[in-house]
């Protein structure tokens, strides 16, 4: 792709700038030597009182019984990362089931959420200064409702706050695997512009955002502060074919890695077998039949060579004449969007001890994406149009004998892709709008705090070039009749007018709805003095109702859109709210942390959580601390009141047990072995809440001012976990549709195609690992101050217990392919992170590491290696996903005083994410490994300060 002007000086510049990173030396000897530093004395001040994540008593000291891990944003900007989201899901203690902003086939296209612990988006509680906001329209897979990150205006983060053990009993529902804080400014006083341009080492997927942030008043001296941040930014789309060489990145065939293209990669229209139609892997561009009522019957493609090269870039052949295409050529690695956030707070002092606040924001997010062609077969369902095989059977996708494309002259069983309509397309506009208005202040030895948070989310969700399935059947069986004709296939669709493409492709959506009301309030008073300090105590109450609604894409309730997944739900939740927290710091070296929650749901349901903690301080330098903490998480409205379709990987292990040549052992699986399977979930109104223990031990050690460790052994166990019913109950039960292309004949062998489900408290799962955080700095004299921090966080065991007993460990694994990309749990996540501040210069380089895993999906897939290479060995090598390194680098120059240049350049050494044939997240590739793809991507800004 051709680069413009402006990309190649930006790539220029700051490719300089992260390879050396010498310019600073340069300044070293004109530094200030009496300039102060931070280890210069000054006069004692009062310690200011602050609020922890995990607790509502206010402190002056930050380190609590409960691991927290307070990011600042100079290390949020150092990754040259432009939106929240994307940030937190480079965290180590991010896992399986976070939902990546790329992901545009999946149920909650547009949003990013993150996945505390790999327990899922909905397990993870995201406040914004301490409260919650509106959930995201879309569920994850149709069930777990969670919090879109990319709502947050990044330029009003101060810091964000990772709680990395369970905290409802502060907090209530959602929090079992932590909470993630984000503290946004509370005043400012001043102007700020910001602007930067991105793109990437290709010219392609360029990001332009600008910012203001202005705020005026001194709550101190002039009784009030206002102040406002506003951001807009537009990134461009970029397709996975714009990655061609970026080996098998941008290329569906991967047959050049020993894999054999029929089973794994983007590509698809083979006809594996010459004497069965089999299934949706067939649909082409030209077409395939096969004659109804006539089994082993040759299948034949409907056109030649000729008409498939003109319409496919694929250059591998079928021998069997199937017209072979890449999906590659259609699908988007990255979305198109842009997005304006906007936060403003208002802080006025009504007395000497009485101040009223409020905030407001707003958000409003385009989000575009293409995949591929619309089938005319495939497997759908709804729970009113009930379940569609439209691969074969009754419900099969016929051509007619008289249609002029037909070469039999007989009923034929078609597959066909309808790159004439167009890839399949979903923009999704998204609206966010959050109010909070409170008063908070002293009376006698109370400090209170009471507040009114609204909160909502209004989406919209518009898609093209997904066909219905009662017109094609009309425009492929009985055009004569039909107002807008035959549909001509191939070679011949430019005889089609563009009323028969409105007529079997019409514009469909929905529209989703969100609502939050809070009302809160919570004291807190020192009540008596101990030897360790005072003994505080904090209550609090709330009144809280979530409403969540979605009505399904048009004509998916009709089960008459084929291949898309179905979605609704309609539902709310009102609950009451009371908790009590006392920290007594008992001894100087010892303090103790207990907090108790009653949560009272309308429906009946309640829940009473406990928490403890402990800190114990031998020395200055030492800390031990632990503690035990319990949780829930209410079902939500789309497991009571809604239903959904969704598409993962499966297999039906009858047809994957057989091989396909018997006469040759160590022979390749059958197709669809694994292959892509409809789950049809049903709810469930009698759900009862997800419960939860966790424990955590740690130590913290400061053996000096510039010197600080802590680590931490934790464990999660959720029980009475609210899932589906299992693969092999539904398959046990019946509850299931196979296609008819039995494998040699055996019984039973066609491919899975749909499994029925409904909403059960049945499985469990335990996560234990370790989480390590260091920080050195070097106070180097004229060269300046060198901060280096890591963390590292361990999986030691994620262990998951199935519906029927069975226990599967997916640590270090693929598993569990059945969430959200299939992103797979590697036991270990590493950052590094190294700044150096020298003068006006400031250089940072972080190293984000996935550990290698092993490319078994015992749950989803079965046993055995979830890919193999086409001489049947496992795949990749070993049988293991390998390890993935990506390095940032970043630069930022103060100019002035009022001017600072910044820029960064992710994945500097430009390496390519490993292939993983497993997940279908990623064309490829994991999308834990997104940067891998996208390739080397530079970003230059300005920032312009007003005194």
């Amino acid at each position: 792709m051709p680069c413009s002007p402006l990309s190649h000086a930006i790539r220029r510049a700051l490719l300089a700038i992260s390879l050396t990173g010498l310019a600073p030396l340069a300044l070293a000897q004109a530094q200030d030597p009496d300039a102060p530093t931070p280890d210069t004395q000054s006069d004692p001040t009062t310690l200011e009182r602050i609020e922890v994540t995990g607790s509502r008593i206010m402190r002056t000291d930050s380190e609590t019984a409960s691991p927290v891990q307070v990011i600042q944003r100079q290390e949020i900007d150092r990754t040259g990362k432009t939106n929240l989201g994307e940030y937190l899901q480079s965290l180590t203690v991010d896992g399986s089931g976070s939902v990546p902003k790329s992901f545009g086939a999946g149920f909650a296209s547009g949003a990013s959420g993150i996945s505390l612990r790999g327990l899922g988006a909905g397990s993870t509680l995201v406040l914004v200064n301490g409260r919650r906001i509106a959930s995201y329209g879309l569920a994850d897979d149709g069930q777990k409702v969670f919090t879109d990150l990319s709502i947050i205006p990044l330029e009003a983060v101060e810091r964000v706050e990772v709680l990395k053990d369970g905290a409802s009993s502060i907090y209530g529902s959602d929090a079992i695997a932590g909470v993630v804080n984000v503290i946004l400014r509370r005043d400012f006083d001043g102007a700020v512009l910001k602007g930067s341009y991105g793109t990437s080492g290709d010219g392609d997927g360029n990001e332009r955002k600008f910012s203001v942030t202005w705020g005026t008043g001194d709550l101190a001296q002039d009784g009030f502060n206002f102040f406002f941040s506003a951001e807009a930014a537009k990134s461009d789309e970029i397709y996975v074919r714009d990655r061609r060489n970026r080996k098998w990145i941008g290329n569906g065939d991967i047959s050049r890695y020993g894999y054999d293209p029929t089973s794994f990669g983007g590509l698809f229209g083979f006809i594996s077998d010459p004497n069965s139609l089999g299934g949706t892997s067939y649909n082409s561009p030209t077409g395939a039949v096969q004659a109804v009522g006539q089994p082993g019957s040759p299948v034949v493609p409907l056109q030649g060579a000729d008409a498939c090269s003109q319409l496919s870039t694929a250059t591998i052949q079928d021998p069997n004449g199937g017209c072979v295409w890449d999906s590659a050529q259609f699908t988007s690695l990255q979305p198109e969007q842009e997005y304006v956030n906007f936060f403003s707070r208002g802080t006025f002092a009504l007395s000497d001890t009485t101040e009223f606040y409020a905030e407001f924001g707003y958000g409003k997010k385009k989000s575009s994406f293409h995949n591929t062609p619309n089938a005319v077969s495939g497997t759908w369902a709804s729970p009113d149009g009930g379940a569609i095989n439209a691969n074969d059977g009754p419900d099969a996708t016929i051509i007619g004998a008289n249609h002029p494309d037909n070469p039999l002259g007989v009923d034929a069983g078609l597959r066909y892709s309808a790159f004439d309509v167009g890839p399949r397309t979903v923009d999704v506009d998204n609206q966010f709008a959050r109010l909070l208005v409170g008063v908070k202040g002293i009376a006698g030895d109370w400090d209170y705090d009471v507040g009114y948070l609204h909160s909502e989310t209004n989406l919209t969700s518009r898609r093209n070039g997904y066909l219905r399935y009662s017109r094609v059947r009309e425009v492929l069986t009985d055009g004569d009749s039909s107002p807008v004709g035959w549909w001509r296939l191939g070679a011949n669709a430019g005889e089609n007018s563009q009323a028969l493409y409105d007529y079997i492709a019409p514009t469909i959506g929905t529209t989703a709805e969100t609502r939050l009301e809070v009302v809160d309030a919570k004291v807190s008073r020192s009540l008596a003095d101990l030897r360790g300090g005072a003994l505080g105590l904090a209550i609090g109450a709330e009144w809280r109702r979530d409403v969540a609604t979605l009505p399904p894409v048009t004509y998916t309730d009709q089960s008459d859109i084929i291949g898309l997944g179905y979605s609704a739900y309609d539902g709310a939740q009102e609950v009451t709210a009371a908790y009590v927290e006392l920290n007594a710091p008992v001894l100087e070296s010892l303090e103790l942390n207990a907090a108790l929650r009653m949560d009272d749901y309308k429906d009946g349901e309640n829940s009473v959580t406990p928490k403890f903690g402990v800190k114990w301080k031998p020395a200055s330098w030492i800390a031990l601390r632990g503690t035990y903490a319990e949780g829930f998480r209410a079902p939500n409205p789309a497991e009571t009141a809604g239903s959904s379709v969704g598409f993962a990987t499966a297999s039906n292990p009858v047809r994957c047990a057989i091989d396909v040549d018997p006469g040759t052992p160590g022979t390749q699986r059958p197709v669809n072995c694994p292959g892509p399977v409809a789950f049809i979930n049903r709810p469930n109104q009698d759900l009862e809440p997800e419960e939860s223990k966790s424990y955590s031990a740690g130590i913290v050690l400061q053996p000096t001012q510039s010197t600080t460790l802590t680590l931490d052994a934790w464990q999660i166990k959720r029980e009475n976990e609210i899932t589906t019913q299992s693969l092999a109950d539904a398959l046990a039960s019946g509850d299931y549709i196979a296609g008819d292309d039995l494998v040699n004949g055996v019984a039973g062998s066609g491919s899975l195609l749909a499994v029925f489900t409904s909403y059960i408290n049945a499985t469990s799962t335990k996560v234990s690992g370790i989480d390590l955080d260091a920080r050195q700095s070097f106070d180097m004299g004229n060269a300046g101050r060198l901060s280096l921090d890591l963390q590292w966080s361990h999986v030691s065991k994620y262990e998951f217990v199935d519906t029927d007993g069975t226990r599967y460990d997916f640590a270090g694994t693929h598993d569990n392919c059945n969430v959200t990309n299939c992103l797979g749990t590697p036991k270990d996540r590493i950052n590094f992170g190294a700044t150096w501040d020298i003068g006006d210069w400031s250089v940072s380089g972080v190293a984000n590491y996935r550990g290698k895993f092993d490319n078994v999906a015992p749950y989803a897939v079965g046993p055995g290696c979830a890919a193999t290479y086409a001489n049947g060995d496992d795949a990749p090598g070993g049988c293991e996903i390998p390890s993935f390194t990506s390095i940032d680098l970043s630069a930022n120059w103060r100019a002035t005083d009022a001017l600072e240049v910044f820029g960064s350049v992710q994945n500097a050494t430009d390496r390519i994410a490993p292939l993983d044939p497993t997940t279908y997240g990623g064309l490829n590739y994991n999308p834990l490994d997104f940067s891998g793809a996208i390739g080397r991507f530079y970003t230059l800004g300005v920032k312009y300060s007003f005194q």
